[in-house]
């Protein structure tokens, strides 16, 4: 069994929510995502609340700031007892160490386990276009987010989130003891919307992916609970 694929549940409030998630049988062992916009509508009660059903939560609120502010952040975060939680690889090395130390500071404080923290590189919006021309990034984007995992990996994050395209080159570069987190990932002849580097399940196994994120391909499912199935079968049983 790999990794889980964990589904995002980007909506806009408590009532999206638990109209997606209460389909799913009671005990389906899934991690789901919680985003900017739920979080911030409906605060850490939702996380709660999902805690609660049985639900493990990636709270992905990609944080950046200077390495006080993102520590202390960290520790509210860490006791809320969710499994994942992100900041942007592009804050630096005091930053990114300061999220971990904020991080087992307030889940030892709760008595829960540490959450994994995992570093954001580029968006998988970004375009080697946008890359090059609006952040002056010298680096093709393989290389930089190559780059940006190994400081991620060696100021104390547990992995990164990267799009599966890049993952079999980080890897080799990075090392296999390190998690990689992939959205922007589609059925096959599923739309790409605002994700530009894209892959099936099969593909991001073959690549490599450590777990998988997916959001519209299932919540915007007229069956989301057989879509999650579906591609999770996929994921699972890929060669």
């Amino acid at each position: 069994m790999r990794g889980p694929l964990i589904v995002s549940l980007d909506v806009a409030n408590r009532e999206g929510l638990f109209k997606i998630i209460n389909k799913f049988p009671t005990g389906e062992d899934m991690t789901v995502k919680i985003g900017m916009e739920l979080f911030y509508g409906e605060g850490p009660e939702i996380v709660r609340s999902l805690l609660n059903k049985g639900f493990k939560v990636f709270l992905d609120l990609k944080l950046q700031d200077i390495p006080n502010t993102v520590k202390m952040g960290m520790m509210q975060i860490g006791r809320m007892g969710v499994t994942y939680t992100t900041v942007h690889a592009l804050g630096g090395s005091e930053m990114i160490a300061a999220a971990k130390e904020g991080l087992e500071l307030g889940s030892e404080e709760a008595g829960v386990p540490t959450p994994k923290l995992l570093a954001v590189t580029e968006l998988t919006s970004i375009t080697e276009d946008a890359l090059k021309n609006e952040q002056n990034c010298r680096l093709d984007m393989v290389d930089q987010v190559v780059s940006l995992a190994k400081l991620a990996k060696q100021s104390g994050a547990d992995g990164v989130i990267t799009s599966p395209l890049e993952v079999s080159s980080l890897k080799k570069q990075v090392g296999d003891d390190f998690l990689y987190v992939t959205p922007g990932i589609r059925p096959a002849n599923f739309p790409k919307d605002d994700q530009s580097r894209t892959a099936t399940p099969k593909q991001a196994a073959a690549y490599g992916s450590s777990a998988l994120v997916v959001g519209r391909p299932i919540i915007r499912s007229n069956d989301p609970v057989a879509a999650y199935h579906k591609m999770l079968e996929e994921w699972n049983y890929a060669n």
